[in-house]
């Protein structure tokens, strides 16, 4: 399953965050966004299980994290 992070960084934390994750393998994508979140991640992840564990062991555990969002993509309009 794919799901959609959107995450606030502390100020100036940015590209901390941003090269902590976009070396991980559940992460496909990260990108540094101008707006009200600071980063988004596409994360793929077998199931709802392994998104709360992505969530509890990684996002978690980096302290200039101060908010998520997550949106898990539908498969909805989606191409085969």
């Amino acid at each position: 399953m794919e799901a959609i992070i959107l995450i606030v960084t502390r100020p100036g934390a940015e590209k901390k965050v941003y090269d902590q994750l976009k070396n991980h393998p559940k992460v496909k994508e990260v990108y540094q966004v101008y707006g009200e979140y600071d980063l988004i991640a596409r994360v793929e992840v077998e199931d709802i299980r392994n998104l709360d564990e992505f969530h509890d062991n990684v996002l978690r555990k980096i302290k200039e994290i101060e908010a998520t969002e997550t949106l898990i993509a539908s498969t909805y309009g989606a191409k085969e």
